[in-house]
């Protein structure tokens, strides 16, 4: 009989040890994946590239991470689930030589789509790992904390990028991230428990889940909130620059800010969704559109700006850890395989949203991808109430049991 490889073990402990060393690897990948948005100049003039070309190393690190997510779990499907994510580890380390001693533009996008591979593969797995270790009552946290690395990530990789740039030069920045792969690596090997693959993978169970119609609800309703996250965010600094005149420094503080109260909206969220999971997949969208929308009528207004922007932190960030415990209880026994699709998604709700907007931005106006924003945020809202009736019934129930 075939095993089924993500469901949880039997376990009254949460090994919080091997959780940490998770959340540590998805703040190496993350800090990897984003870290060249503050080095494109250096890198280009040391490669003899434009800025653009410089730039589609964000981009191949997106597509070889969707590739990956969706196929290499089938390829790897009776692996023992621990060698992989040791394995996807060694190719972070790797990514970083690769691009630290790049002789060439060549060798560097070789080594920023070997990034991507890690990225896709590592988060295809991270949900279903998480499940199987931690304790039924804790996977909320667990969820959150692995979020939590990404979300801590995307706050100082960019700065972080820039700071060690101009110390090290930007090969002496990417080339921090090899010690630390090795630490997590290391970390890995040490805390993570053996967990055996299980039936054979297959794309068509792959594809399939999206005839579960609830899930596949639920991932329409995830890439309209990427989407609507990412046309806005994506255009925040000329946003800044432009309609609330902010300087450097101010600019710098209130992206800072973004970042810190998405960080304490993280922390924040494990205890919200053990009862509330309906409220934080409708709510949080919902009132994002509020906020989209006055930022529109409040850009510039230095004070109102900033204010609205720390709320934006504080209801986007958590999402992920959301929808990662939404797909828990909707799709216990299939997380591989809806880890494969929450990863593609994602990237591909990224892509969309930051390709549709720059082009709002540029052809109709500075508002226009605010209105996306808020157009899409709308939209998953809406697609949320449908796919949450059966965490609201299940709640429900559970209480009524109490």
């Amino acid at each position: 009989m075939d095993t089924i490889h993500n469901t949880r073990p039997a376990t009254k402990t949460t090994p919080w040890s091997a959780v940490i060393c998770m959340m540590l690897t998805s703040f190496v990948l993350v800090a990897s994946e984003f870290m060249p948005v503050s080095l494109l100049t250096p890198i280009a003039d040391d490669l003899a590239r434009t800025a653009g070309q410089a730039g589609q190393a964000i981009s191949i690190s997106g597509f070889f991470a969707v590739i990956t997510a969706l196929f290499s779990n089938v390829l790897f499907a009776r692996f023992d689930r621990r060698g992989v994510i040791l394995s996807y580890t060694v190719v972070l380390v790797a990514s970083g030589l690769a691009v630290t001693f790049a002789p060439n533009y060549l060798v560097f996008m070789f080594g920023r789509a070997l990034i991507g591979v890690s990225i896709g593969g590592y988060w295809s797995l991270a949900t279903a790992i998480i499940a199987r270790l931690a304790a039924g009552p804790d996977v909320p946290k667990a969820l959150a904390m692995l979020q939590g690395g990404s979300a801590l990530a995307a706050v100082i990789a960019a700065p972080l990028g820039s700071f060690l740039g101009g110390l090290v030069g930007w090969r002496g920045a990417f080339f921090v991230v090899v010690p630390i792969g090795i630490a997590a690596f290391i970390w890995q090997a040490i805390a993570l428990p053996r967990m055996p693959g299980g039936r054979s993978g297959s794309l068509g169970r792959t594809f399939s889940l999206m005839g579960n119609r609830t899930f596949a609800l639920g991932m329409a309703s995830m890439i309209l909130f990427f989407m609507g996250q990412f046309a806005l965010s994506t255009y925040l600094r000329p946003f800044l620059e432009d309609i609330t005149h902010l300087r450097v420094n101010s600019l710098s503080l209130v992206l800072l800010g973004i970042g810190l109260a998405g960080l304490a909206g993280t922390s924040l969220i494990p205890s919200i969704l053990r009862s509330h999971m309906a409220h934080v997949l409708i709510g949080f969208p919902a009132v994002l559109v509020t906020v989209a929308l006055a930022l529109i009528g409040l850009g510039p207004f230095a004070l109102a700006t900033a204010g609205l922007l720390l709320l934006w932190g504080l209801l986007t960030t958590p999402v992920p850890a959301a929808w990662t415990t939404w797909m828990t209880r909707t799709i216990p026994h299939h997380l591989e395989e809806g880890g494969a699709w929450f990863v593609a998604l994602i990237q591909f709700a990224i892509t969309s949203g930051a390709f549709a907007g720059g082009l709002l931005f540029d052809h109709v106006g500075w508002w226009s991808p605010f209105v996306l924003s808020a157009a899409a945020m709308a939209g998953a809202a809406a697609i949320a109430v449908g796919v949450t009736r059966g965490v609201r019934r299940q709640a429900a129930i559970s209480v009524g049991h109490l």
